[in-house]
């Protein structure tokens, strides 16, 4: 047994400290960053911000939409080879091309789920050019040789995996042939691996130390979950994300195709007349972790008899079209930049000093 009494910080316990800045405008911050990865030696060019691959966020909607920003979308697992054909290989050349640069494909590591890209990969001629392997637990000896396996047969694919939190697997995945790492644990809304198991480890903490050992070989990562307001986004970029990921932050929304529940409450207006209070209806949409009891039912018949559900079911309030939410948490990353002086969003790292807080802003209305 070991404790290691370092102290490592989460996004609600610092603040990015403002300094001295030359920008007159958000306008003229650039958040488009071209990124040439490692190991395939592709090149990635847009807003490096990600939409997880969770039900009600990875759709093919949220993914044709989002990519209009410039934003890039990882694509639930759950979906079959032919839905995937049909989407990677449908339309003209200029919207296969968008999808093409804008979306990747999700799989686990079983022998089906490996099939299912190989099958994928040949019927649509090559048209993936991004896969994202997504684990819980990225620890596994398995997991590391699933991904060297994946980059011997194929040498031009951009390969993402996770999820880990610790600089040593962080490189070993790199070695191992990934072209960008999945970091956290556990930060995530809806769920539940630190209550069920005590894994886990402080996200910005983990950002910035995965950051560091990823970018000493050339490679990069990505800051997944944990992030609860455009503020946080930019705390991860500042850390040294490459990308940051978000599932709760794009949830609720048309394009996510979620169930929509409408729920009364009593409103403080009062009827004159009775005495009564009125009632009003607000709409929400369900969430969920893709380890929770209700992901497993759904895709998976009920959860195994050896394992217990790792995320949670939410409401959260249902919230339109995602232009709005896009156009928040933009304005909120150009924002940040300006206060620090960053012209560019690579040049984040280098402008930020964060301050270690005992409270982040005012709750007094929350």
């Amino acid at each position: 047994m070991l404790i290691n009494d370092d102290i490592k910080l989460d996004y609600s316990d610092v603040l990015i400290k403002p300094k001295r800045s030359t920008l007159k405008s958000r306008k003229q911050v650039d958040l488009i960053r071209t990124t040439k990865f490692r190991n395939s030696e592709q090149e990635y060019t847009g807003i490096p911000m990600m939409a997880a691959n969770m039900d009600g966020v990875g759709t093919f909607e949220m993914a044709d939409k989002l990519a209009m920003s410039d934003i890039f979308t990882c694509l639930v697992k759950t979906y079959s080879i032919n839905e995937l054909v049909e989407f990677f290989d449908f339309g003209d050349e200029d919207l296969r091309h968008i999808r093409r640069q804008n979306v990747a494909m999700s799989i686990g590591t079983s022998d089906s789920d490996l099939q299912k890209f190989r099958n994928t990969y040949e019927l649509t001629d090559g048209q993936i050019k991004y896969l994202c392997v997504d684990v819980a637990n990225g620890y596994t000896e398995m997991f590391s040789d699933f991904i060297y396996q994946l980059r011997l047969n194929h040498s031009e694919l951009v390969i993402i995996a996770g999820n880990v939190v610790t600089g040593d697997m962080t490189q070993e995945l790199i070695l191992n042939g990934a072209d960008i790492i999945k970091v956290g644990i556990g930060p995530g809304s809806v769920c539940t691996t630190r209550i069920q198991t005590g894994i886990g480890y402080p996200q910005l903490s983990a950002v910035i130390e995965c950051a560091d050992a990823a970018h000493g070989l050339g490679g990069h990562i990505i800051a997944d979950g944990g992030c609860t307001c455009s503020g946080d986004i930019a705390k991860a970029f500042g850390a040294g994300a490459d990308f940051v990921m978000s599932g709760g932050m794009f949830a609720g929304h048309d394009e996510g195709g979620g169930k929509v529940i409408p729920k009364n409450y009593l409103s403080n207006e009062i009827n004159m007349k009775s005495g009564e209070q009125y009632t009003e209806t607000k709409m929400f949409v369900q969430f969920y972790g893709m380890s929770s009891e209700t992901a497993n039912e759904k895709h998976f018949g009920g959860l195994k008899d050896y394992r217990a559900a790792e995320g949670k079911e939410v409401l959260v309030p249902y919230r339109g079209s995602v232009d709005n939410t896009v156009q928040t948490i933009l304005g909120g990353v150009r924002s940040a930049c300006t206060y620090v002086g960053a012209g560019k969003i690579k040049d984040l790292p280098k402008c930020t000093t964060f301050v270690r807080v005992n409270n982040t802003h005012n709750r007094v209305y929350e």
